[in-house]
């Protein structure tokens, strides 16, 4: 009996003696103008100052800086430095042991300065930039956008072919007659298909684009997008190229680097930051394309013209071709680090397997103009076979092209809607818009049966389950008047809600939650989900 008294009376100082976290700067959800220098945590109590660790995360959950986390003299506080941070929003994550060795773990967020909004499928939609909701840029390949496609696959093989022919009348060397003959036999054919594919191209685009809308909305996608002002620029450079095939190599050079800076400008590189960086990168990518589609062709038909003038050409092609597939492949895979968080998004779209397929199309490239060249530094001519399977995989890389440059690099973020039916409790989980880094508004309804009551306490939780050594990020939930709410019979309802940047990075993500009934009885769910 004296021992189980004495048990008893000791519990209360057993359970404070837990460390509890007084005070965290920055504060739980705190928006700052300017980075802090540092992290601290203020517990009630000494903390183990050898065990556990203090982080900060950036938006791709990567750790910021190399410090290691100090410990005050007296044991309570665990401060962390940080280098300067850039606008965004950071996760804190903690993992300490308390002195009766308990350990506490969590994360929280806080925010520097105006982070941009993270960038999903919906970055790329043009219908935001009109006002109009409903529609979604596809990340899919439908059927029933053929026609779309085959247009887009024309477009880029005339472009293609319009400016490689001009960037090579500018920089080939002693142009003979008859290179001189057959690029001009090319030109003014090219130059009309140019024409005549640019205008059914933004034709067929535009009023894909503005299906169910009124005539006057076409005045606001050319007059005020980007994309729309870039597809009016092709129109006058297409035509323009007329009058400029009469002219110099220098002027002939300038129309293919406008041309070739509109495409850049109007693709997926204006949606990425620094969007200097990734569209220079792009128009870069698109030169080497270039310089080596019409490069092929040419030597092509100089083959059939002259054999003797094909194989001189075709030295100097060999080493063009070979420098254009180095800067392609420089530019795309930096483009491609640039557009995705991580490698394994390229699984997740056909945007990105078909990325792989194009890769492995250059790879294929590469041995048959390592072949190419092989036989004309022996002095032989290159051979029709190995010309006709070079000019194949040209037509099948474009077409991929034309194709993946409309579908998005990126998954579309859908909002959570989860719904559980059951014999102690029914649950609604709502997380709207479910992007990473977002101000998302989480709500959560709960039903339990009126002979248990109301919930005593409702918690819920983020888990990163990319991230198991991260602690479980609260969830602030507050009761709110809910008119959307449904009644069962026989249980009563309460309805929270909660707005923040919870989810403070892409990922796989459990939403834990917790309802304590009026007889302390826990009920525990859980749903999984993942954001890009």
């Amino acid at each position: 009996m004296l021992a189980l008294a004495v048990s008893v009376l000791l519990m209360p100082s057993l359970a404070s003696a837990h460390a509890v976290i007084e005070k965290m700067t920055p504060a739980v959800g705190e928006r700052m103008a300017k980075g802090p220098d540092r992290i601290e945590l203020v517990f009630n109590e000494a903390i183990e100052s050898k065990v556990g660790s203090l982080k900060v995360l950036d938006k791709r959950s990567k750790a910021v800086g190399s410090a290691e986390p100090v410990t005050s003299e007296d044991g309570r506080t665990l401060s962390l430095a940080l280098p300067a941070l850039e606008e965004g929003v950071y996760t804190v994550s903690y993992n300490v042991i308390s002195a009766d060795g308990h350990p506490v773990t969590g994360s929280y967020v806080f925010i520097v300065g105006d982070p941009p909004e993270a960038v999903d499928a919906s970055n790329f939609n043009l219908h935001t930039q009109l006002g109009h909701e409903g529609h979604v840029m596809s990340t899919q390949l439908g059927g029933r956008d053929f026609i779309l496609y085959a247009m887009r696959i024309a477009y880029y093989a005339a472009l293609m072919l319009a400016a490689g022919l001009l960037l090579w009348s500018a920089i080939a060397r002693k142009e003979n007659q008859s290179l001189g003959r057959v690029r001009r036999k090319w030109e003014l054919p090219v130059a009309r298909t140019l024409l005549v594919v640019v205008l059914l191209f933004v034709f067929i685009q535009a009023t894909e684009m503005m299906k169910g809308y009124p005539a006057s909305e076409y005045a606001k996608l050319f007059g005020q997008t980007s994309v729309g002002r870039g597809w009016l620029l092709l129109i006058v450079l297409a035509a323009a190229l007329f009058p400029v095939l009469k002219l110099g190599s220098a002027a002939r050079a300038v129309w293919a680097v406008l041309i070739l800076g509109v495409e850049s400008w109007s693709g997926h590189a204006v949606v990425y930051s620094p969007k200097f960086v990734t569209v220079l990168l792009d128009f870069v990518h698109l030169a080497g394309a270039a310089l080596w589609s019409g490069g092929l062709v040419l030597l092509l038909a100089l083959w059939k013209f002259d054999r003797k003038e094909a194989g001189r050409f075709a030295e100097q092609f060999s080493q063009m071709a070979l420098l254009s597939i180095a800067v392609m492949t420089v530019s795309g895979v930096a483009m491609t680090l640039f557009f995705l968080p991580s490698l394994d998004y390229l699984l997740y779209t056909p945007w990105g397997k078909m990325l792989i397929a194009k890769t492995a199309l250059v790879v294929l490239v590469l041995i048959v103009g390592a072949l190419l060249r092989f036989r004309v530094r022996k002095g032989q001519l290159p051979p029709l076979a190995l010309l006709r399977v070079d000019l194949g995989l040209m037509a099948l890389i474009i077409a991929i092209v034309g194709i993946f440059t409309y579908i998005t690099p990126l998954p579309a973020n859908e909002p959570i809607l989860y719904h559980k039916m059951g014999e102690k409790q029914h649950l609604t989980l709502r997380i709207s818009p479910n992007k990473p880094g977002a101000d998302n508004t989480f709500i959560l309804r709960v039903w339990l049966p009126q002979n248990v009551g109301p919930a005593k306490s409702v918690r819920m939780r983020m888990i990163s389950l990319d991230r198991p050594d991260l602690g479980a990020i609260e969830v602030p939930l507050k009761p709110f008047v809910d008119e959307e709410t449904s009644e069962f019979t026989g249980f009563i309802g309460d309805s929270l809600k909660a707005e923040g940047p919870f989810l403070p990075f892409a990922g796989k993500w459990q939403a834990e939650m917790r309802f304590i009934t009026q007889n302390d009885d826990e009920i525990v769910e859980r749903y999984e989900f993942r954001n890009y």
